[in-house]
């Protein structure tokens, strides 16, 4: 008995057990990550900010300067104000002399400054950059001491915060001001955060319901559509407990929880899917041909009822669908891990969570499909086989099934099959030509680090950041900071200014600043539109360029070093990648010529989803449409998900139809027979999960952060490529001008094959 018959039996014998172990699993789990029941939840752990690479040049200046700067501060900007006129600034100076006292009593407290601490700012540069380029909004900024850390910290923060917000009340109360804003580091990861989380259960309260709705229609009822969503929560639950145990050994961006979180959705309804459509194949054959055997007067033994006692077709429907789709779900998700893990061989930090935190959620997926839903499945039993009230509703008769359930053996895709094996040649270079049309904005794509600039537009704290990079833009500091390492004396340090100051893209060198160890800093403001674009990029690459001992960071840099990350990880991620899947569809197929056929397929598959992609979110399409305002690039590590996660998915699709034409294959049909004959039965269902997961990523899409959006958007494409012109045009295209050769391997890898498959 094979891997998977075993654990179907299993299931058959304890599906009440697996049921209550699901539930206390998705209860237990789902409670330590969203509430403080262990000490903090899950989304008061995550992180926010550029995506850094450790090691490299942009991550070490920016240690450099967090060793050497002054301890955390906290500001409120205080705006549309008056400072010209005496009684406002009489009215302020009665609610700031207080504020000052008390926030200077605060332990842990080193300084607190704002510009009308003298008569005329204007005659202090220190206080001058506190007041707005306009005159009419003023920064007070409370300093704290260099190296609190921990408790103290936190509880510094925690006072001072608290008294500004009662200050921006007393100077907004009275008129003095319009608004009055209180900000720092932690406020604005905790406004990301947070934001994270609205977007996690807006796009699950809007996803879940349209797929439970898909599902009705495409079942014929709410039993079997519910089952996968199901499976879905439990897999949700459980994977948010599987990060919150993960925080604890890395640290983790909150943008891990939503893409994470999106896969597990779409992947445990795709999985549920394909089991209940199996489980009602199998049992409906299964009736038929008792019902046969009774009407030709064959004895058929009579299921027993009451008590616990087993109806034996439900028996062996559930061990024969774990066999079968238990096997193809196996394969599916085994690739997706893997292709997911690939992005744990990259540098950055961001990607190698993404890739840990995305394999277990795949894996709990899986689990929730091999186990949970089969159970479910075992207590139904032959309710499946009632008509649905649906199907007696005028206007749904005619929908109701049309996706899933049950396929007749000619139908819309054996017809689309035919078509296209009329001209396969002329398909197959269709499709690649559409396909490559497609991918060309990939050409100019423009790699982005959004960090905190990821906040919603008009949010607070994004306005907040705003005002201050535009109105105070020496509070905001330099654009682009140059680290000069090697002790320079004054001569050289002057040198190497000039030859900063004369570089394209550069306005001004702000003074020498010393950081100690014979280390020289050197900020460069940038005449520039934005301090992320192409033109920062240049001037980072040409001060590099100008002396290797120089270390330069700043957000521009950071995306070239994240960007040149992506190109030094690729080897190995690439690599372990493709070698996986190819060993994987070996084994399942027997071929070595279908795991190269998919691997082109889908690459060419997910650059046109990127290319797409880059040419609506860089160059600005349809940004009316998904509400979003360009940044002249894709997120970095959007890329990088996005080709890891879509080129999972499209192989799930792969694995879906291949397990079927290879069965029919085995099963004596030819190679066009089985080709078309495996797209019309695993057609309705391909198309059945991908509507279901781009709903999911559609929901997502909506997200209020543009690395979230770009991601939903990015991968819904994908899969609705995957589904529609490469798995029904493009794969049986090249099925049918292989021919034969599709499942050609040599002889001394056949036997591999054979003893690895888990077929038996």
């Amino acid at each position: 008995m094979g891997v998977f018959a075993r654990l179907g039996r299993t299931v058959t014998r304890r599906p009440r057990s697996l049921l209550v172990l699901w539930i206390l699993l998705a209860i237990g789990a789902g409670g330590a990550a969203m509430t403080p029941v262990l000490g903090d939840p899950l989304f008061a752990k995550l992180e926010t900010g550029d995506p850094g690479v450790p090691g490299s040049q942009s991550m070490q200046v920016q240690e450099l300067l967090a060793d050497a700067g002054d301890g955390a501060s906290t500001t409120i900007l205080v705006d549309d104000v008056d400072l010209a006129d005496a009684g406002t600034r009489a009215d302020l100076e009665a609610v700031l002399a207080p504020a000052r006292e008390d926030l200077a009593a605060i332990d842990g407290v080193a300084q607190v400054v704002d510009p009308l601490l003298a008569p005329d700012p204007t005659a202090d540069p220190a206080l001058a950059v506190l007041v707005s380029t306009q005159g009419d909004a003023f920064v007070l900024r409370v300093t704290l001491e260099p190296g609190l850390a921990g408790d103290s910290l936190a509880d510094a923060e925690d006072a001072v915060e608290d008294r500004l917000r009662t200050l921006a009340q007393d100077v907004t109360a009275d008129g003095a001001a319009g608004s009055a804003t209180v900000s720092n580091t932690s406020i604005i990861v905790s406004a990301v955060n947070h934001q994270m989380e609205r977007d996690l259960i807006r796009g699950e309260l809007v996803a879940l319901p349209i797929a439970l709705l898909v599902m009705v229609v495409v079942f014929g009822g709410a039993l079997a559509a519910g089952m996968p969503i199901v499976g879905a929560i439990a897999s949700i639950l459980s994977g948010l407990g599987a990060i919150m145990a993960l925080s604890y050994v890395m640290e983790l961006d909150s943008v891990v929880i939503n893409v994470v979180t999106v896969l597990g959705l779409g992947l445990s309804i795709d999985y549920g899917l394909l089991v209940v459509s199996r489980f009602r194949e199998e049992l409906r054959r299964l009736v038929d041909e008792v019902e046969r055997m009774e009407t030709a007067g064959i004895p058929v033994g009579r299921r027993r009822r009451g008590g616990r006692r087993r109806d034996p077709l439900v028996v062996q429907a559930v061990e024969t669908t774990v066999a079968t789709a238990g096997r193809t779900v196996f394969f599916s998700a085994l690739t997706i891990a893997i292709s997911v893990l690939g992005l744990a061989a990259f540098p950055a930090d961001l990607l190698k969570a993404l890739g840990v935190a995305g394999a277990l959620v795949v894996v709990l997926a899986l689990a929730t499909a091999l186990t949970l839903v089969p159970a479910l499945l075992m207590l139904s039993g032959r309710r499946f086989l009632r008509p649905s009230i649906l199907s007696r509703v005028p206007g749904l008769r005619a929908v109701v099934g049309k996706l899933g359930d049950v396929a007749p053996d000619i139908g819309v895709f054996s017809r689309l099959t035919s078509l296209v094996q009329k001209r396969p040649l002329l398909t197959m270079l269709g499709a690649i030509a559409a396909l490559v049309v497609m991918a060309s904005p990939l050409l100019g794509l423009q790699l982005r680090n959004s960090g905190i600039d990821m906040l919603p537009r008009g949010s607070e704290q994004q306005r907040y950041l705003e005002t201050l990079g535009e109105e105070f833009p020496a509070v905001g500091g330099a654009d682009v900071f140059v680290v000069a390492t090697d002790a320079p004396d004054e001569a050289a340090l002057a040198t190497t200014t000039e030859q900063l100051a004369a570089l394209d893209g550069v306005a001004s060198v702000d003074p020498a600043a010393d950081l100690g160890d014979g280390q020289v800093l050197l900020g460069l403001r940038l005449d520039v539109e934005d301090a992320g674009g192409a033109e920062a990029v240049a001037v980072v690459n040409d001060a590099r360029a100008l002396d290797p001992s120089l270390l330069v960071g700043g957000q521009a840099a950071g995306q070239v070093d994240f960007g040149q990350s992506l190109i030094d990880g690729l080897p190995v991620a690439a690599g372990l990648v493709i070698a996986a899947t190819f060993v994987l569809l070996f084994l399942m197929t027997g071929s070595v010529l279908v795991p190269l056929k998919a691997l082109v397929t889908n690459l060419l598959s997910i650059a046109a989803s990127l290319g797409v992609t880059t040419w609506v979110f860089q160059e600005g399409h349809l940004s009316g449409l998904l509400r979003f305002e360009s940044v002249g690039g894709v997120e970095s590590y959007i890329v990088a998900v996005v080709v890891a996660f879509g080129f999972g998915l499209a192989m799930d699709y792969e694995v879906f139809l291949l397990s079927r034409v290879k069965e029919l294959y085995d099963g004596g049909a030819s190679n066009d027979d089985a080709v078309r004959l495996g797209l019309q039965r695993s057609g309705r269902i391909i198309t059945s999960a991908a509507l279901v997961i781009i709903v999911v990523f559609a929901g997502f899409a909506t997200s209020s952060l543009l690395p979230i959006k770009q991601a939903g958007f990015a991968l819904a494409l994908a899969v609705a490529l995957d589904a529609t012109l490469v798995r029904m045009l493009l794969v049986p295209a090249t099925m049918t001008v292989l021919g034969d050769a599709n499942w050609w391997a040599p002889r001394w890898l056949r036997p591999i094959a054979r003893r690895l498959s888990l077929q038996h």
